[in-house]
């Protein structure tokens, strides 16, 4: 594990992932009992003809404008589900910014910044990484901008 091998303090959440859930930040958050704000959801848009990854938190949406804004791009869109697991190795719902088969460019919102700590998945559903925002930065070369928005 990336946090591992950067002999980087963190602490691992494992709770019960309900199959029928939909909004799998969410489920993390209330199963935790973390404030919606302190969990971020990582998602994958296309920037440009490339793929890039927004770690925002689960209390709001992505603002796709100010993401291709922070890549020194014009236009952002979703990436398609399929894609993205092939892409990430990972399942929607359990997509970790961390160990992804190939590194993308990244951008964590800066509200990450006003917490000691964040959570995010640890690469499946039902397991969500504890760590300061500025372990995840490091170890996926992040640029930090405000693109998150209110839901």
């Amino acid at each position: 594990m990336a946090l591992t091998r950067a002999k980087a303090e963190f602490t691992l959440h494992p709770y019960d992932h309900d199959p029928d859930a939909q909004a799998y930040g969410e489920e993390a958050a209330d199963a935790l009992g973390v404030p919606y704000e302190r969990i971020f959801k990582t998602l994958v848009a296309e920037v440009e003809g490339g793929l890039a990854v927004a770690v925002v938190p689960v209390a709001g949406k992505l603002d796709l404008k100010a993401l291709a804004g922070a890549l020194g791009g014009k236009r952002a869109a979703m990436a398609e589900a399929a894609k993205v697991e092939r892409v990430t190795g990972y399942v929607v719902g359990g997509i970790s910014p961390l160990g992804q088969r190939k590194q993308l460019p990244t951008v964590v919102d800066s509200s990450a910044l006003d917490f000691d700590t964040i959570y995010f998945s640890a690469g499946k559903r039902g397991l969500q990484l504890e760590t300061a925002p500025a372990n995840l930065i490091t170890l996926t070369r992040a640029v930090t901008a405000p693109i998150g928005k209110s839901a």
